[in-house]
């Protein structure tokens, strides 16, 4: 058998399993958009939100928080983590010209402590200020808001989405429900790229296995993330996720090990109805975004560089340079399996092309995104071992607290 062959016939047995085997991840059928269910009653929620530097989009992200069309007990508290542009007063403003202003508490978090990153302790702070802020009615409740909702300072939801997270955590006894939110993607490089990652991430955490109680699996993007405030506790708050550079799957993590007796319930879907703020600027910005935890994903290992880089090759890189090389080496089954596997990564990628609204061209070029993932990762790599590594908002995460893992989201 000759190497092209060979070079063909591997890629194609990666995707003869990932396609049907893989928690069908592609076909991203885990949606949480439609309508809310209704409830009789609802419970209070804590909505938490960390903003260091972020007075550019605070003020449209805290409106659509406090625009909830929400009937049971809210409290946003904006968790300011020392930010030096104004993001506590842009907030308040913009609070003011809603109808629930006083939903609204602006709250500075103290110093960082030793052995914490910045996005957990202003996390923590959160909970210590709703823990006070948003009791239950009920007398024999504890002292706090039944759930607690994590979003980010740059995320815009719809009115309802508040009361579909709840709705779908109270009528299946969920401890965590979490959305992918709609990233920005305007630009070449954005609409090449941030459905790619999209894609990467479902296939590195399939859904569909994520909200299956029976597998090991957990995941959650941290965007937005609804959190049961007694599964939360039993996990160890937020202390567990406190050196994360990626704290989201490895708060999900503790979730599903610790968050009640034989484990808490995760549930991860994509949605329409909470969208990211942020643009990416260009290639660079979506560089930055992915260079900054890639290698942390990889636990710093070496070992597993060497494999993801392998993997990505072999997957999305070989079958395509045997079909483009045809007319050097002439070898016409080689080419023909290289086709046909570059067709079947293409049809993959439609789905999350289709939710992204892009043209289904971009399908083709999957390959090139592949490429530039896998170089983002080994520059990751590279800015880790110069000592750079979780670089993010003029903090750079290192000793030990580059040690803990979870996702790329």
């Amino acid at each position: 058998m000759s190497a092209l062959l060979i070079a063909a016939i591997l890629p194609l047995l990666a995707w003869l399993y990932l396609l049907p085997f893989h928690g069908g991840f592609w076909r991203g059928r885990e949606r949480l958009d439609g309508a809310p269910g209704e409830r009789a009653d609802w419970p209070a929620v804590a909505a938490i939100v960390p903003a260091r530097n972020e007075a550019e989009v605070v003020g449209q992200a805290m409106a659509s928080l406090l625009r909830q069309d929400y009937p049971g007990a809210l409290t946003v508290i904006l968790v300011d983590d020392h930010s030096e542009d104004g993001t506590a007063e842009a907030a308040t403003a913009a609070a003011r010209g809603t109808e629930r202003p006083e939903r609204l508490q602006v709250r500075v978090s103290r110093d960082l402590p030793p052995g914490w990153l910045g996005k957990p302790w202003a996390l923590s702070e959160g909970l210590r200020h709703a823990d006070a802020a948003a009791p239950e009615a009920a007398p024999e409740a504890p002292p706090e808001a039944s759930y607690v909702w994590l979003t980010d300072a740059d995320i815009a939801h719809d009115p309802q989405n508040l009361r579909r997270l709840v709705a779908k955590a109270e009528a299946e006894d969920l401890d965590q429900v979490s959305q992918m939110v709609i990233l920005r993607s305007e630009g070449f490089w954005a609409r090449l790229l941030i459905p790619a990652f999209v894609f990467f991430f479902q296939k590195l955490y399939p859904f569909a296995w994520v909200n299956d109680h029976r597998r090991d699996v957990a995941g959650a993007a941290g965007g937005c993330v609804l959190l049961r405030r007694r599964a939360l506790a039993a996990a160890g708050g937020f202390e567990v996720i406190k050196d994360a550079l990626i704290d989201d799957c490895t708060l999900a993590r503790a979730i599903a090990e610790r968050g009640r007796p034989g484990g808490g319930r995760l549930f991860l879907a994509l949605t329409s109805a909470a969208e990211s703020l942020r643009p990416y600027e260009g290639l660079g910005g979506v560089w930055r975004m992915v260079a900054r935890s890639a290698y942390t994903q990889l636990r710093h290992s070496l070992l597993l560089l060497l494999g993801t880089l392998l993997g990505m090759a072999l997957v999305y890189l070989l079958a395509p340079a045997v079909a483009l090389t045809f007319p050097w080496h002439g070898a016409g089954i080689p080419a023909a399996l290289g086709l046909l596997v570059w067709a079947m990564m293409a049809g993959s990628f439609l789905p999350t092309l289709r939710l992204y609204r892009q043209p289904r061209a971009f399908a083709l070029l999957l390959p090139l995104a592949g490429l530039l993932y896998a170089a983002m990762t080994l520059d990751s790599a590279l800015a880790h071992w110069r000592g750079r590594g979780g670089a993010w908002k003029g903090r750079v995460a290192g000793g030990a607290a580059l040690e803990r893992g979870g996702n790329p989201g």
